[in-house]
């Protein structure tokens, strides 16, 4: 599928991902509807920062609301479905706002879709899912591991997204990011609590487990395995991972950020920024062969070019005045 020209609605375009894939779907001449969640205060998130936002038609409403999503999706060719609840430490004390959105949400989306007869839908899913790996590199056959109220939900939420391609033909592809980070990422991930806080002047940064791996994934990459999924039209019914097939431990990363931002902090561990023991994904490592050789997926960044351009973004003073680097935001 050519995206010129074609009507694309994103949902949770307002957040982290969803900002940046606005952007590059603009920038592939597509026009774009762009879903911020309602509030009273008028806020689009950080669709207030992109660059393209008089090219762009932004909405306000809430993927819970199943007539809101119908009639947002009316006359849509595509839809990128990136709308979710995503912090992990809030979903222990609120878990049934996650099943709200991310389950029930993603119903209303998908029939609304349905319905409407959209030509392509694009749901989000995690590598939150696979929970600790039980082999590495993680393939989409990975048995399926729900260690928080958050992934078990996005495993509902992926499951019913399939059972619309199953039962009624609805033509869809899940796509699987792995830990994305950039600029604009909220302040809960450590990549941003890191550098907000060497930013800011901490000589000591809290921190929780520095132990786990993860396979990092700079975000204007994370978009190109998103449009590309969308311009296949070998991924219908599929489940593709979106990584770098590399594989690094959080302290690891904390070095090399210090590194480059020439930084001789120290860390300390913060008790509230860990996990139950049984909850802690351990380990991720993203096996990402099966989009490269569909789609011909290659990754731009490497994790020190894209650290040092989540960087540069983020000591801009700017975009620092954004985060609360002194609070621990759930």
């Amino acid at each position: 599928m050519n995206l010129i020209g074609k009507t694309v609605l994103v949902t949770g375009a307002d957040g982290f991902i969803g900002s940046h894939l606005t952007e590059e779907l603009v920038k592939k001449g597509a026009k774009v509807k762009a879903l911020s969640q309602y509030n009273s205060f008028n806020n689009w998130g950080w669709l207030e920062q992109v660059s393209c936002l008089n090219d762009i038609e932004v909405l306000s409403g809430d993927i819970r609301d199943p007539h809101y999503c119908k009639h947002i999706t009316k006359g849509v060719d595509v839809v990128f479905h990136l709308a979710a609840l995503i912090a992990i430490p809030y979903s222990y004390i609120a878990p049934t706002s996650y099943v709200d959105t991310n389950v029930t949400g993603t119903l209303n989306i998908c029939q609304a879709a349905l319905d409407n007869g959209c030509e392509r839908i694009i749901h989000t899913s995690t590598s939150e899912v696979y929970g600790t790996a039980q082999y590495v590199p993680i393939d989409e056959k990975h048995p399926l591991q729900p260690q928080s109220p958050y992934s078990a939900s996005k495993i509902g939420a992926d499951n019913m997204a399939m059972s619309f391609f199953n039962a009624f033909d609805l033509p869809l592809t899940i796509a699987r990011p792995f830990n994305t980070y950039g600029p604009r990422q909220s302040a809960r991930a450590v990549i941003p609590t890191i550098i907000s806080q060497i930013a800011n002047g901490t000589k000591e940064i809290k921190v929780g487990d520095l132990s786990p791996t993860r396979d990092f994934n700079y975000v204007l990459d994370t978009c190109t395995g998103f449009i590309a999924l969308a311009e296949s039209d070998k991924t219908v019914g599929e489940t593709f991972n979106i990584g770098s097939n590399f594989e690094i431990s959080i302290q690891d990363t904390f070095e090399l950020i210090k590194k480059i931002m020439q930084s001789d902090v120290d860390f300390v561990v913060d008790p509230q920024r860990i996990r139950p023991g049984k909850s802690e994904v351990q380990r991720l490592w993203c096996n990402n062969s099966k989009i490269n050789e569909l789609t011909g997926f290659k990754l731009d960044f490497t994790i020190e070019a894209g650290l040092k351009e989540t960087i540069d973004w983020f000591i801009n003073k700017e975009n620092l005045k954004h985060y609360k680097s002194n609070i621990y935001n759930v």
